[in-house]
């Protein structure tokens, strides 16, 4: 008990060192550089070891700022397991040189492992959420914190997987069953419209297996700087897949959403969808067209994350449209980063303020009540 205690404490430091440190944001510029020019497994290997420890750390320290009724609920507590098991994966290379391969190859290993490990993340982050409503109900300050935290929480976890993924398809296995002229998982010249087809063929298959029926896919491009090419953009298509499959499911001629419940769109609180299933053994049935209602908010994290943007634009009665914003020169698609610091934690530490703008109120009896000071 007292080696476990040790260990235990001996972790909490090193999360506290780490996160005194903030990431480091890369361009999409610089992972291509590094790709095509100087694609060094050892130089890859020094900057991964920290760089990863520091947004693992950033983020652990947000897990402890969230309301200690929702950290306690079981779902949300193997998440943070996972986080802690990978944290102390990576302080093993915390010392360890890269002059030996075996160093570098057991690295490898480990990057796959962490991967794998967080796959579930945000389906059993949601279930904690959805188990903290069932016990605790709806408070809208616990929600708006809930908002912040999991917009940073997921930008992380991109984040993680976009470097992990970027030294694995470079220097291990993955590279043999990555596509020859991409670098990494960034492809230099990524064919907008064909991305596009392949999120709709995905999304037309669950939609005609669910509904028998899905509509047809009319492209438009309009190249302002060569009409007669297609649209082209340095950028990872495994990320514009996400979300374009996503607004496939929801950009539409089917009555539009009313102007109140837009944002809730994009809330983790709120869904209209039946909540999915976790039970093992679940996992061969086919991916429903609705899930825990995380599709939008983070297809638009996805387009956040290097500098762009996802809107939706509904006009009630008639229906809703969507734009992707992608940064045009690769240079300026920035990751997107979370910091914790002093701003971060007064967010969690504020409470909820009056509103400062009239209400219309639901009940006539209210409309004549009197404002106390």
């Amino acid at each position: 008990m007292r080696l476990f205690n040790f260990l235990l404490k001996d972790v909490t430091s090193k999360i506290e060192y780490y996160s005194r440190f903030s990431p480091s944001p890369m361009s999409i510029k610089q992972f291509l550089d590094f790709g095509r020019e100087n694609a060094c497994e050892k130089t890859s290997y020094v900057f991964l070891r920290k760089e990863l420890a520091v947004r693992g750390a950033n983020t652990m320290k947000e897990i402890n700022l969230l309301p200690s009724d929702l950290r306690i609920q079981p779902s949300v507590k193997l998440v943070h397991s996972w986080y802690i098991q990978s944290f102390e994966e990576l302080l093993g290379y915390e010392h360890r040189g890269p002059e030996d391969s075996r160093t570098l190859n057991d690295f490898l290993d480990t990057l796959v492992k962490i991967r794998n490990r967080h796959n579930e993340v945000v389906p059993t982050m949601a279930q904690g959420v959805i188990e903290y409503k069932q016990r605790f109900g709806f408070d809208p300050f616990i929600s708006s914190n809930v908002q912040y935290f999991l917009d940073r929480f997921y930008t992380n976890r991109i984040s993680f997987r976009m470097l992990i993924n970027q030294h694995t398809l470079l220097f291990g296995d993955d590279r043999t069953t990555s596509h020859p002229k991409h670098i990494g998982g960034i492809d230099p010249t990524c064919n907008v419209p064909e991305v596009v087809k392949d999120a709709y063929e995905t999304a037309k298959m669950l939609c005609e297996q669910y509904y028998m029926v899905a509509p047809e896919l009319n492209i438009e491009e309009y190249n302002s700087k060569a009409s007669s090419k297609a649209i082209q953009v340095v950028y990872v298509p495994s990320h514009l897949f996400q979300m374009l499959f996503e607004l496939f499911k929801i950009s539409d001629r089917g009555g539009g959403v009313p102007l109140r419940k837009i944002d809730k769109l994009f809330s983790y609180m709120y869904s209209t969808a039946p909540t999915p299933s976790l039970e093992p053994g679940n996992g061969t049935q086919a991916a429903p067209l609705a899930g825990f209602g995380y599709g939008l908010p983070i297809s638009r994290l996805y387009a956040r994350y290097f500098q762009g943007d996802l809107n939706l634009y509904s006009m009630e009665g008639v229906g809703t449209d969507a734009v992707i914003y992608l940064k045009a020169l690769s240079s300026e698609s920035f990751e997107r980063l979370p910091v914790f610091n002093k701003s971060a934690w007064r967010h969690y530490q504020t409470g909820p303020e009056a509103d400062d703008w009239s209400n219309p109120s639901s009940d006539p009896r209210d409309a004549a009540k009197y404002k106390i000071k």
